[in-house]
């Protein structure tokens, strides 16, 4: 039995420019953000309640290696960073075939891969339903609640009106957690003491393994409205041309109005009045 915890490196304060739509981050400022940090939770009580061993997985740059530490740390059995073209500004579908090929290749298939609901830097939540795709799995998206039941897993998730939606959930799955269900375990002295020094594997996805997107942007520049082409002002001086475009004197203009209404009700029935006259 594998389970699955994939992460994403995320920087929560990272920047969006205003023009061009690019996210910058602080590759010393990122880390799991807390939809994460509950994925890893969930997936290493469903490999204590399946009695199997659970991957800490994330397609990330080498400053991501902090994050999977602390994933050995808090009990993960393996860890794995993909080293992935652009890592960590990769849209979904590029993040899901680069950890999908790299589990691939080495032969793994999941029975249980957990995710974050939705990361804190672009919040498409899309990779989860991409790698139930890929894999073929079923998907349950978006719970509160996940835990294992007599050997299955069982999911709880939220609808609308305060209601709940409880879902048993067949193997292999894919499931998404939102933050604050549970919260990541403290790691003992004696694991976080060891995850420093613990070596963090890597591999490297080539350009081609990933598909291109879809969607490519032109040029980026300021967006400027079209010019129009308007006729001169008539007048022989400044003051005429600029009486001319405003239509002070020509355009008929309504004396401003004061009214004190007695009570909401009038008030309503005047602002009504009012409208239906200028409609």
């Amino acid at each position: 039995m594998l389970v699955v915890a994939a992460l994403r490196w995320t920087d929560p304060r990272a920047t969006v420019h205003p023009l061009t739509g690019e996210v910058r981050t602080d590759p010393y400022a990122g880390g799991a953000a807390p939809a994460d940090q509950c994925a890893l939770e969930h997936a290493l009580r469903i490999a204590d309640g399946l009695g199997g061993r659970c991957l800490a997985l994330t397609a990330g740059p080498p400053t991501a290696e902090e994050m999977l530490r602390e994933a050995l740390a808090a009990g993960a059995h393996d860890v794995l960073r993909v080293e992935a073209p652009d890592s960590g500004r990769s849209d979904a579908d590029d993040t899901a075939h680069a950890l999908y090929s790299v589990l691939v290749e080495r032969n793994l298939r999941p029975d249980v891969v957990v995710c974050g609901d939705r990361s804190t830097d672009r919040g498409t939540g899309t990779t989860p339903a991409r790698l139930a795709a890929l894999f073929g799995a079923a998907q349950a998206l978006g719970l509160v609640e996940l835990g294992v039941d007599g050997g299955e897993l069982r999911a709880v998730r939220r609808l609308d009106a305060g209601r709940r939606e409880v879902l048993g959930v067949p193997l292999p799955a894919v499931c998404s957690v939102e933050p604050g269900a549970v919260r990541l375990r403290r790691a003992p002295l004696a694991a976080a003491l060891a995850a420093r020094t613990a070596p963090i594997p890597t591999v490297s996805v080539a350009a081609a393994d990933t598909p291109a997107s879809r969607i490519r942007a032109g040029r980026v520049r300021p967006y400027r409205p079209r010019p129009r082409v308007l006729p001169a002002p008539e007048g022989d001086g400044p003051r005429d041309r600029l009486l001319a475009l405003t239509g002070a004197h020509t355009a008929p203009r309504t004396p401003p109005l004061l009214v004190t209404p007695r009570d909401p009700a009038e008030a309503a029935r005047i602002l009504l009045d009012y409208l239906r006259t200028r409609a």
